[in-house]
């Protein structure tokens, strides 16, 4: 016989609130005696009618991939207690966004590069048409068959001046016309942190494919204002020019050169779920 209102109550969620349908929440009285035993639903929700004696309980909850969390709980007069919302983490402390594919949204996305000017200063620009897509693997356990793959328009360099863009475009840099594509296609993923990864890619720029590695933050996951879910990330590389056959170069003074040898490529990146942008 069960009694209204008694029992467990509480919620399985991971850091970005996704549910972990696959936990287990299991109390154990001070004494270390397991006193009930219950799975999360579909929704990460764990609800059992059992009632419970009062008073304080351990809790702990599981889920393959994810580090056990341990909390107190207390068993009211009624026979219920709430432990309301348990959030576990990736084992390692390494998170993704939930499997699938996830597209990236260039209106909310940017695509920069800096590099030094006459040694004191540092110029910035931006590329302004791109697209990509991410493909996020079923578990962390898994990421050999995450991928990320880009491209990008070389005639989109935007520097906030228009004679060092043509200049930019020429076949001195990026020769826009024989090689109007710079692409990156992932190769392999591993953690290298809390939230972060090292993205093992290869870069097709100016007609050279070079091995480039990308340094990966994994921002976190929520609802868009469209009915989406988005996923944000921000990485970063280093590149030398002459790597990509991009040898231009003018000493000014002093053996100081105009510009500098390499280059910081700072990526701030959306991606919606799915496989289409929404209509915006």
């Amino acid at each position: 016989m069960t009694t209204t209102g008694a029992g467990l109550r509480g919620r399985v969620r991971t850091r970005d609130g996704w549910a972990v349908q696959h936990a287990v929440l299991t109390m154990t009285d001070m004494q270390g005696a397991q006193v009930l035993r219950a799975q999360a639903d579909d929704d990460g929700a764990v609800h059992s009618d059992q009632p419970l004696p009062p008073g304080p309980y351990t809790v702990i909850a599981t889920a393959v991939g994810y580090a056990p969390a341990a909390s107190t709980a207390i068993v009211t007069a009624s026979g219920r207690a709430d432990v309301g919302t348990v959030v576990l983490a990736r084992l390692g402390g390494v998170e993704l966004p939930p499997p699938g594919a996830w597209t990236i949204d260039p209106m909310h996305s940017s695509v920069g590069a800096v590099a030094q000017h006459l040694g004191i200063s540092s110029v910035r620009g931006r590329f302004t048409e791109f697209a990509g897509r991410i493909e996020i693997a079923e578990s962390v356990e898994d990421t050999g068959k995450s991928a990320v793959e880009a491209v990008i328009r070389a005639d989109s360099i935007d520097t906030g001046n228009a004679m060092r863009d043509g200049h930019l475009k020429s076949a001195d840099f990026l020769n826009v016309e024989a090689y109007p594509e710079i692409t990156y296609r992932s190769t392999g993923l591993e953690p290298a942190g809390a939230d972060r990864w090292t993205v093992h890619g290869e870069l097709a720029l100016h007609g050279v494919v070079r091995p480039v590695d990308l340094d990966l933050t994994y921002l976190g996951t929520g609802p868009d204002p469209w009915g989406g879910t988005r996923a944000a990330f921000r990485a970063t590389a280093e590149l030398r020019r002459e790597d990509f056959a991009m040898n231009y170069n003018q000493v000014v003074a002093a053996g100081i050169a105009a510009i500098g040898t390499t280059l910081r490529v700072e990526l701030d990146i959306q991606a919606v779920q799915g496989t289409e942008l929404p209509g915006l």
